[in-house]
């Protein structure tokens, strides 16, 4: 009988050149790659303790000898053409499994904790959806207790309209939201700010 409670980490193989590449525009391909190890690392400090079980989430296939280790984390590859079916995919496969409550988050934010993750299962105790807002118009977190689909639907992601297309997809099914903190994410050089300053030396 699994955990009542499923974490989904949706993140990039980190190879050079393919992770971070807005960033590597103006930090160059070498610095992206070592700020998004450094986010990487980042999530598995916060999630490794959670009162939940974990799964990652690969974008390109599943690496053996990495931070995520096999004890701690169920691993997987992401299944779709999109990021919205992916994450659809990644829910459903979560909720066929028997868990009650699942959110999912990315591996772009230095600002996310471990308490924001327990106060979003928390959340879904007596809330539909728990989502947590980025500053640049997305959502760093999503938690619910069922699948709604029509949420990844009709998304043109990492764009401004994301969060407040799918907070008006769960307004039109009624659903009850719990906001949680808004965070920014690492996808430009501008929100390097908030990483250590030893993270940013170059």
């Amino acid at each position: 009988m699994p955990h009542k409670n499923l974490l989904l980490i949706f993140t990039k193989n980190p190879i050079k050149g393919k992770v971070k590449t807005r960033l590597a525009q103006s930090v160059g391909e070498t610095k992206a790659l070592e700020v998004y190890q450094y986010l990487l690392q980042h999530t598995r400090k916060v999630t490794q303790c959670l009162d939940a079980d974990k799964a990652v989430f690969y974008a390109d296939f599943v690496a053996s000898n990495d931070e995520w280790h096999h004890h701690d984390y169920q691993k997987f590859v992401q299944q779709g053409d999109d990021l919205g079916i992916r994450m659809g995919n990644a829910f459903r496969q979560g909720f066929a499994q028997g868990y009650q409550h699942i959110v999912i988050i990315g591996s772009d934010c230095a600002q996310i904790t471990s308490e924001i993750i327990t106060e979003a299962f928390v959340a879904l105790t007596t809330h539909d959806v728990a989502i947590g807002p980025a500053k640049d118009g997305g959502y760093y977190l999503l938690g619910m207790n069922q699948l709604h689909a029509e949420v990844f639907q009709n998304k043109t992601w990492s764009t401004p309209t994301v969060l407040a297309q799918t907070r008006q997809d769960f307004e039109n099914m009624q659903a009850t939201i719990y906001t949680l903190p808004q965070l920014s994410d690492i996808d430009t050089a501008a929100d390097l700010q908030t990483l250590p300053p030893n993270v940013v030396d170059f």
